[in-house]
């Protein structure tokens, strides 16, 4: 992209790692995939990812989303977003005689996986995340007799468990590595015994993102995170510039967010995205701030990443013959 003529010494500084991560291209591509093989519409529980561009995106080509699968009429394809959903979910599905595609990262279903089997050894579980997001109902609903909710340092006072010596901890992904330490920390003062899972839980993403943060922060009088409000690692990113000693950092959708009073005194913008922001949005805040004399681009990179995940394995049948087939069996025929 071409970039417009750079006042003396305003420069941008664009981290690498940014933009999506591994499990939100995989659930983007798997929404795309569904429409292209099953044709429209094709229904998504929640946000595919928590991304406003993407989401009205999707829409154009005919997905549907929706808060609750009850709200998917018999007989259609319904996809769980990336966040993950808890068992529950799935018997809805099947009692609406739906056909799922399940879009769910594989980190998050490694959570999953660490909470039910945890919940299968008696251990009680101390979930630290952000009440209300999705990953977490998700989690929690794999075994909600053993989990807790820990939502940061200042809850651990009022945890209580069954047995000390048989407690472990599990995060949400999405959260500051920092902060869940913090509250690790914590809990550990609190129950010596606790046990940490067999692998961090907190995403390569969300980690590399943060670290890059940090890096701009040392140089940057503003930061600029492109991504949603309602995307948990988006704002997060925001705080650890903050905390990082940024003197300001701010969260915007697009570009004609940006408040020009934000460049006051400013000769170096530190810009970022969150992890399911399409870089068409980066490239949109660079133009901007291009056109306002920062046209100095410089690329701060702190990682490599190389993950990709395969796609669901639900789009490798045919989905729509399955929904047919559920319905006619709810008819008593054979729907063949």
């Amino acid at each position: 992209m071409g970039r417009m003529t750079a006042s003396p010494g305003r420069r941008v500084l664009l981290a690498a790692p940014r933009g999506y991560c591994a499990g939100v291209d995989r659930a983007v591509i798997a929404v795309e995939k569904a429409l292209e093989q099953y044709g429209a519409p094709v229904y998504v529980r929640h946000e595919i990812v928590h991304n406003k561009y993407v989401v009205q995106t999707l829409e154009k080509k005919g997905a549907i989303f929706v808060e609750r699968t009850e709200e998917v009429p018999p007989g259609n394809i319904v996809m769980f977003s990336a966040h993950g959903v808890a068992p529950v979910v799935h018997e809805e599905a099947a009692r609406g005689k739906l056909a799922t595609i399940d879009a769910t990262c594989p980190l998050v279903t490694k959570v999953h996986k660490e909470a039910v089997r945890f919940a299968n050894e008696d251990y009680d579980i101390l979930l630290i995340g952000h009440e209300g997001h999705e990953e977490v109902i998700g989690t929690s609903g794999e075994a909600p007799d053993h989990i807790t909710l820990v939502d940061g340092p200042e809850d651990v006072a009022h945890v209580t468990v069954r047995d000390e010596s048989k407690v472990v901890w599990l995060s949400q992904t999405t959260l500051s590595v920092d902060e869940t330490m913090e509250t690790v920390d914590a809990l550990k003062n609190k129950f010596p015994n606790l046990i940490s899972p067999p692998s961090d839980d907190i995403c390569y993403a969300t980690q590399n993102r943060q670290i890059a943060v940090k890096k701009l922060a040392e140089d940057a009088e503003l930061v600029i995170v492109v991504g949603s409000k309602n995307s948990s690692n988006s704002i997060r990113m925001v705080e650890v510039a903050l905390d990082a000693g940024v003197p300001a950092a701010h969260l915007v959708d697009f570009a004609d967010e940006i408040d020009e009073a934000w460049l006051e005194g400013v000769t170096t913008v530190g810009l970022t995205s969150g992890a399911s922001v399409p870089d068409v949005l980066v490239e949109g805040v660079l133009e901007w701030l291009a056109e306002r004399g920062y046209g100095d681009v410089e690329t701060v990179k702190t990682a490599d990443e190389s993950i990709t995940f395969s796609l669901p394995k639900e789009l490798r049948r045919d989905l729509r013959e399955e929904a047919a087939a559920l319905v006619a069996d709810r008819k008593g025929t054979s729907g063949k």
